[in-house]
C-alpha cells in the first residue's frame, strides 16, 4: 500500500486507497444479510449479548447499520456525500432509537454505532435490510453494501447469510457476492438456518431436526460452492437468553410450579399461550404475550422443562443453558474459526483487491509493476494459498477422492487453526504427538505428490498440505510461531 498510494496521490483513487489502508488495522468487516424476516437484527443482538439492533419495522431498519467497539456509546448517521452527523437519542432512549430529525432513511448511507464491546473488538458487525423487500430500494442498498463495487472493490470481508429455505433470490445474492472475475475471492460465506427453533411446530427437538437440515444444506453442491459451511441457530432465544431479566425468571418460575395440565395446555399454540384464561396459572395472559415475544414457543417450554426437572435454579444457570440450546455456542466457534481466526489474511485479501481494483480503473505505466509483484505475493505466501486450495475444494475445482477431502478441508484450517485441530487431535495434544501426528500426514501428503498417477491440480495441492504440515511440525519441534498459523 506505501508504493501504490503516491502513484495515485492527488486523484480520485486517494480516498480508496486510503481507506483500504487503514482497513488493515481495523476489525475484520462482517456483514448479516437476508432475506426479509429472516432474524438478522435478532442473531447481531445474540452475537453481542446486548440489544444493540433494531428489530421492528421502524426507521433504523431500512438504513445499513455498522456496529463498532468504542469508548462510549455512540450513533452517527453517514450521510450520501460522506459528511457524517451525531443522532441524539429518540423519545424512548432505546440504544437505536435515534431521531434523525429532518433526515430521511434515504439521506443517509449507514449508521454508524459505537458501543464498548469485547464482542466487537474483533470484529465490526453490519446489519442489512432485508434482501426481496417489497422495496426495491431497500434490497440494492444491501446490495450494494456487500457485492463489490467499482473495480471489484468492496466494503465488506465476510457474510453470514441468513436463510429458512434456500430460495432462488438467496443463491442469487450469494452468487453476487462470490462473483470475482479474477477469480480470487475466496468463499467468505457461512449460512445459518435462521429461526431454527420453529423447526417442526417448536417441538423439543426443533433444534436436532434444524440440524439435520443444515447437514443437508451443507451436502448441497449448490451451497457447498458458495458456503463455508451451514449452521442453525435459534436467534430469538439466543438473544432473549442473554439478556433474561430478573422478572422473567420469576414469570417462568411460577409457570413451572403451576399445574402441569394447566400449563401444557397454554403450551400447545402461541395464540394459546398469549390469550387463554388460566385461573390456576399466576401468570396473567399480558404477561405471557410478552414472554412469548421475547422466548418463542421452543423457549418457553425449553425453560419449563429445565426449571421443572431442576436442571436450573437461578437466572443466570437459565439464562447459559438457553444459549447452549439455542446453537449460538457452535456459531460463534463458526466465526473465530472461519473468520476472527483468519483476519490478517481477509484484510490482506481486501487491500489487494482493492489495489488490483484501482489500478484496473485507472491504468498508469507507474503502476504496471506492481500488478506483477502482488501475483507474486498471492502465489508465494502460504496463508493465501491455504485460503485459496480451502475455496477449491469447497467449489469442486479441486477433488480429492475418499477421506482424503475431509482431512485436507480440516489440515487448510476448514474446522479450526489450531494445531491440534488441523491434525484431528485432542485439543490439549502437545509437542511429540504433535509432532508424530504432523509427520505421518506430511509424508502421506508427500507421496501423493509425488505419485506418479496423481493430476497435475491434486499434486499441487498435496504439496500445499505438505507445506501447512512442515509448518506445524516444525513449531511443535521449536515452539515457535503464532498459534493456529501454518508455514509462511
Amino acid at each position: 500500500m506505501g508504493r501504490v498510494a503516491p502513484i495515485y496521490r492527488g486523484g480520485p483513487a486517494e480516498p480508496m486507497l486510503d481507506r483500504a489502508t487503514r482497513r488493515l488495522d481495523e476489525p475484520l468487516r462482517v456483514a448479516i444479510a437476508g432475506r426479509l424476516k429472516a432474524g438478522k437484527s435478532t442473531l447481531l443482538n445474540a452475537l453481542v449479548g446486548q440489544e444493540l439492533a433494531a428489530t421492528d419495522a421502524g426507521e433504523c431498519t431500512r438504513i445499513v447499520t455498522w456496529f463498532r467497539d468504542g469508548h462510549t456509546y455512540r450513533v452517527q448517521a453517514q450521510l450520501r456525500d460522506g459528511s457524517r452527523r451525531q443522532l441524539p437519542p429518540g423519545p424512548t432512549g432505546g440504544l437505536l432509537d435515534v431521531d434523525l430529525g429532518r433526515l430521511g432513511a434515504d439521506d443517509v448511507d449507514r449508521l454508524l454505532v459505537d458501543w464498548p464491546s469485547q464482542a466487537l473488538r474483533t470484529m465490526t458487525l453490519i446489519d442489512t435490510p432485508g434482501l426481496d423487500s417489497l422495496s426495491a430500494e431497500l434490497s440494492r442498498r444491501t446490495e450494494e453494501a456487500l457485492a463489490p463495487g467499482a473495480g471489484g472493490v468492496g466494503e465488506v470481508d465476510a457474510v453470514v447469510y441468513l436463510m429458512r429455505h434456500v430460495h432462488a433470490s438467496d443463491m442469487r445474492f450469494l452468487e453476487a457476492f462470490r462473483d470475482d472475475p479474477a477469480d480470487r475471492r475466496a468463499i467468505n460465506t457461512v449460512g445459518v438456518l435462521a429461526r431454527a427453533d420453529e423447526v417442526g411446530h417448536a417441538r423439543p427437538d426443533a433444534l436436532e431436526s434444524a440440524a439435520t437440515i443444515a447437514g443437508r444444506y451443507r451436502d448441497d453442491p449448490r451451497l457447498r460452492g458458495l458456503c463455508q459451511t451451514v449452521v442453525p441457530v435459534a436467534g430469538l432465544l439466543a438473544s432473549s437468553a442473554a439478556t433474561l431479566r430478573e422478572e422473567e425468571f420469576r414469570a417462568l418460575g411460577r409457570l413451572a410450579t403451576a399445574p402441569v395440565a394447566d400449563v401444557d395446555r397454554l403450551l400447545l399454540s402461541a395464540s394459546r399461550f398469549a390469550t387463554a384464561e388460566a385461573e390456576d396459572v399466576d401468570v396473567e395472559a399480558r404477561r405471557r404475550a410478552v414472554l412469548l415475544d421475547r422466548y418463542g414457543l421452543f423457549g418457553l417450554r425449553l425453560s419449563v422443562r429445565l426449571l421443572r426437572e431442576g436442571t436450573v435454579s437461578t437466572a443466570g444457570e437459565l439464562s447459559r443453558e438457553l444459549v447452549r440450546h439455542s446453537g449460538l455456542g457452535p456459531m460463534r466457534d463458526v466465526l473465530v474459526t472461519r473468520f476472527a481466526g483468519r483476519a490478517d489474511v481477509l484484510r490482506a485479501q481486501s487491500a489487494i483487491t482493492a489495489v488490483e481494483g484501482v489500478i484496473r480503473r485507472w491504468p498508469v505505466p507507474a503502476a504496471a509493476a506492481l500488478r506483477g509483484e502482488m501475483e507474486q505475493i498471492l502465489a508465494g505466501a502460504h496463508e493465501f494459498a491455504e485460503v485459496r486450495l480451502l475455496d477449491r475444494l469447497h467449489t469442486g475445482k479441486v477433488v480429492l477422492p475418499g477421506d482424503e477431502g475431509a482431512e485436507a478441508e480440516r489440515l487448510l484450517g476448514g474446522d479450526g487453526l489450531d494445531p491440534s485441530t488441523r491434525l484431528g487431535l485432542p485439543d490439549d495434544a502437545r509437542g511429540e504427538e504433535l509432532a508424530r501426528a504432523a509427520t505421518a500426514s506430511l509424508g502421506r501428503w508427500q507421496r501423493r505428490a509425488e505419485h506418479p498417477g496423481s493430476a497435475r491440480d491434486v499434486r499441487d495441492a498435496a504439496r500445499t498440505l505438505a507445506r501447512t504440515c512442515e509448518g506445524i511440525l516444525t513449531r511443535a519441534r521449536h515452539g515457535g510461531g503464532p498459534p493456529g498459523r501454518a508455514a509462511g
